[in-house]
């Protein structure tokens, strides 16, 4: 059995999206395959156990969800926290760049390590600052699509 969904929580409320997140589940291990087709990449890395990646036309990405968010450029540490971090600051705890792609987004270019973890959580606490979304060497599937449907990423198509 086959299932196509497409878009199937938009413009529904959060406990809407939670009861088709059930449902896809369900029918998940009930056996049938359930084909989503969606832009919320969030709702997509939730639920899909396999990710297609379409743009313009052309296939980019066929592959495990789990293959796809691990792989590429994940060498890193990205994370959430107020606004205005002093990165500089940051960059010579950690010992590697820190950089702000978007207000409140962080990337910290050194290795995934457990100690590289303590390391930056260790200076946001002696600071007082909340962090959130904490991402160590894996990428969110925005990411993911960015990276490749970018004009770098064409390049390497």
């Amino acid at each position: 059995e086959v299932v196509f969904l497409d878009e199937p929580t938009a413009g529904i409320d959060l406990d809407g999206r939670r009861l088709v997140r059930e449902l896809i589940r369900e029918l998940r291990d009930g056996g049938v395959t359930v084909l989503l087709t969606t832009h919320d990449l969030d709702e997509a890395e939730r639920v899909a156990d396999r990710i297609v990646i379409i743009d313009r036309g052309r296939l980019l990405a066929d592959a495990p969800a789990a293959e796809l968010l691990a792989a590429g450029d994940g060498n890193d540490i990205a994370f959430a926290a107020s606004p205005g971090l002093d990165t500089v600051a940051l960059s010579a705890a950690l010992g590697g760049p820190v950089t702000s792609p978007r207000p409140g987004e962080y990337v910290a270019a050194v290795a995934p390590t457990p100690a590289n973890v303590a390391a930056l959580t260790s200076w946001l606490a002696e600071r007082d600052v909340a962090i959130g979304d904490l991402r160590a060497g894996r990428r969110r599937l925005e990411e993911v699509f960015e990276r490749l449907t970018s004009p770098a990423g064409e390049a390497r198509r």
